[in-house]
């Protein structure tokens, strides 16, 4: 009987498919990846276009520079503004208070070696600073003094600069934080790991290079967010998972999941009336950049948003009909489709708690304010900013949980028939 079953039976290395659905499905998306060339290339922004909008963009007035400087103190309360340091250096920090006075020594420009007080406020004043920690200062040029005034032959770089504190620097955090997470990840991912980096550079340069370029420069903010997303996808799954059916099944299901979600975001968008301008930076935008779609922002935004996660939904629903078939070769397409969805509905369930949650935890400061102020529920419910993370988790939501069955069928139709010797020596035993 095991003779039998070694002798019919193939196998189950994961790497069958069907003959047919490799005819259909490589020619339909090389047609799919020309096509997303051929809209990167009638979507690229304009290098003049977007050269002029960030012209429009003042990071600071004119005469203004930075310098940097090291926290000598800091202590309650604020003073008058910045002040030439003549005493000793004190300590006193209060994170708790909303304003502080930072003694901060120049470390840089014309300043360099003279001790300031700057006042500090707000997120500023929370933010923990304490001595020894390094922070960028802005200086705006002060007015000259009338003629006849006895600062005017006083050339000290010191009257001619009024500082305030436009950073602080986190670069050393930030160094050991990431190389922790390269450790993690190469110690446990290896090589899939270093590839996922790779794949991450590369996407981080779509969206640098094309995305937002384009919606700077006017481009429909739907057609830039499938476009560059299509783009992404073909760029990081074949790398990182590798080119075969398995892959090519949830690159098919990705694609259609990026698909229904920005034709249901483009239709909630504008059913909800969201006009894109939801915080400070978008309203911001709207003053200096006039050619922006901002709904179409908005839509390209909550695309870019769910790729990742709908990446992960059907890489792992390919992978399980991949494993089912591997397990029991003795069972047709439809019997491990059925059991893969079951597998699909425990992920999904996860997946959807993880964009609600991820979602809350990025808007909690606005679900707090909204929870403190005295309005009724539906009218809290329907605010400009709470919509719009409603919107964004349901239509992202939406085109996750299509994409799991789409990609479930499509990736039992890759597997190729079971062979009449293995079902019969299945049924035997």
């Amino acid at each position: 009987m095991d003779k039998h079953t070694h002798g019919h039976g193939r196998p189950p290395t994961g790497l069958e498919h069907s003959r047919t659905a490799v005819r259909v499905a490589l020619p339909l998306l090389l047609a799919v990846a020309l096509l997303t060339g051929l809209g990167l290339a009638l979507l690229w922004p304009n290098a003049g276009e977007a050269a002029k909008v960030i012209e429009r963009v003042p990071f600071a007035g004119p005469g203004t520079i930075f310098v940097e400087g090291e926290v000598v103190s800091v202590d309650t309360g604020c003073g008058d503004g910045t002040q030439p340091r003549t005493g000793a250096a004190t300590s006193g920090a209060d994170p708790d208070r909303s304003c502080l006075t930072i003694g901060i020594g120049i470390t840089s420009g014309p300043d360099t070696g003279r001790v300031i007080d700057v006042p500090a406020r707000g997120s500023l004043a929370s933010s923990g600073l304490q001595p020894r920690d390094t922070v960028e200062l802005l200086g705006a040029p002060r007015a000259e003094p009338p003629a006849g005034d006895p600062r005017a032959s006083d050339g000290a770089a010191s009257e001619r600069y009024s500082y305030s504190i436009s950073g602080i620097h986190r670069g050393l955090a930030l160094v050991v934080l990431s190389a922790l997470f390269l450790v993690v990840l190469l110690a446990v991912g290896r090589l899939r790991g270093l590839l996922a980096l790779g794949a991450l550079a590369l996407s981080g340069g779509v969206i640098l290079a094309f995305v937002l370029p384009a919606i700077v420069t006017g481009a429909p903010g739907a057609l830039v967010g499938i476009v560059g997303s299509f783009a992404i996808v073909f760029i990081i799954l074949y790398p990182v998972h590798g080119p075969n059916l398995r892959t090519t099944a949830a690159l098919v299901g990705t694609l259609c999941g990026i698909l229904i979600t920005a034709g249901i975001s483009t239709l909630a968008v504008h059913a909800t009336r969201l006009s894109g301008l939801g915080d400070e930076a978008e309203a911001r935008l709207s003053g200096v950049a006039g050619s922006i779609d901002f709904r179409g922002m908005l839509t390209c935004a909550i695309i870019i948003a769910g790729l990742g996660v709908l990446n992960d939904v059907t890489i792992t629903q390919a992978s399980a009909v991949w494993e089912l078939r591997a397990a029991a070769p003795h069972l047709g397409r439809g019997e491990i489709a059925k059991r893969a969805m079951r597998i699909g509905r425990d992920h999904i369930a996860s997946t959807v708690y993880t964009i609600v949650f991820a979602y809350a935890g990025a808007s909690l400061g606005v679900l707090i304010l909204l929870a403190l102020t005295d309005r009724p529920l539906l009218s809290t419910l329907t605010g400009d900013d709470l919509v719009t993370e409603i919107v964004r988790t349901l239509c992202g939501s939406i085109g996750l949980v299509l994409a799991m069955p789409i990609t479930t069928w499509i990736a039992a139709a890759f597997l190729p028939p079971v062979e009449t010797g293995t079902e019969t020596a299945a049924q035997l035993e």
